[in-house]
């Protein structure tokens, strides 16, 4: 059986803890941000987790984790 290949697009935008949880970077931060509120553009700066749906579909895409 081959090998299973990292997908490294996907492993270059999530962080993975020692615990093993899948963090991401919030969306819709790079620009335009001038019209958004002060909580959201704060809001924006923090790593959000997963959904259980999602993290299962990661565990299958990144074999070595």
């Amino acid at each position: 059986m081959p090998k299973l290949k990292t997908r490294k697009a996907l492993l270059k935008r999530i962080k993975i803890t020692g615990g093993k949880k899948i963090l991401r970077r919030k969306v819709h931060q790079s620009h335009f941000n001038a019209k958004d509120s002060g909580s959201q553009t704060r809001n924006k700066r923090k790593t959000s987790s997963f959904l259980p749906v999602d993290r299962k579909i990661i565990k299958k895409v990144l074999p070595q984790i």
